[in-house]
């Protein structure tokens, strides 16, 4: 006797879209656990990882840092907080005259980081001074009193120098209260600091709310000319 064959349906076993499979409700759970074991619940859990990202963010991308004298007055005031931009140099662009940068002088200025203005870069050739008392790089002179301390003069130190690649002439701009490049130029490295050693160029001034500023590339250099031997 022939049978008539029963029509069967299969269930759709795989999981709802909208529903966590076994390693998602897993890891919800475990979180679940870990905040109600902590004091605060998620909100202690939030402060860690907020500190983590901070710490990060502070060792590869931005830092604070504290101006501890007057050497860059007055533009640079003795207690503002600047941010040190450690990206600005690190995917091939080098620093440019009139750059302020902070820098780990050990070996050259001394055992701290220090912040001072870019005069000359690699091939560059610094003097002091022209007949009007300016800086001259590469044949050019500067006109640097947007920035130098009122009343200061370019530099009470002669100088004639060349910068060698991969190497800075770093001046501050409160140069009768700066210990710069011109007081190191007959020790090792004649006081020209290795652009390796740069930490990063100061952007801005955050630190007080008054003196809330962007810190510009001044003019003054833009008509310098590159170095005998260098194009671009």
């Amino acid at each position: 006797m022939d049978t008539e064959a029963q029509p069967t349906t299969e269930r759709d076993r795989s999981p709802r879209p909208d529903m966590p499979g076994p390693e998602g409700r897993s890891r919800f759970a475990l979180v679940s656990r870990i905040t109600e074991w902590l004091p605060g619940g998620r909100i202690t859990l939030t402060l860690p990882v907020c500190l983590v990202f901070l710490l990060l963010l502070n060792a590869f991308v931005v830092q604070p840092f504290q101006i501890p004298s007057g050497s860059m007055e007055q533009g640079l005031r003795i207690g503002d907080r600047v941010l040190v931009n450690k990206l600005a140099y690190r995917f091939g662009a080098p620093p440019r005259r009139g750059d302020v940068v902070v820098f780990d002088g050990t070996g050259y200025f001394g055992h701290a980081d220090y912040i001072k203005r870019v005069v000359g870069v690699g091939g560059d050739h610094v003097v002091c001074c022209d007949q009007e008392g300016r800086i001259e790089v590469n044949g050019r002179s500067v006109d640097e009193t947007a920035f130098l301390h009122p009343g200061d003069t370019p530099s009470s130190v002669p100088f004639d120098v060349v910068v060698p690649d991969g190497r800075l002439f770093l001046l501050g701009d409160h140069r009768s209260d700066s210990s710069d490049s011109r007081d190191h130029l007959g020790s090792p490295g004649g006081g020209m600091v290795p652009v390796s050693d740069v930490i990063g160029r100061a952007d801005w001034i955050v630190w007080p709310s008054g003196h809330w500023r962007r810190l510009d590339r001044p003019a003054a250099y833009a008509r310098v000319p590159a170095p005998d031997g260098v194009h671009g």
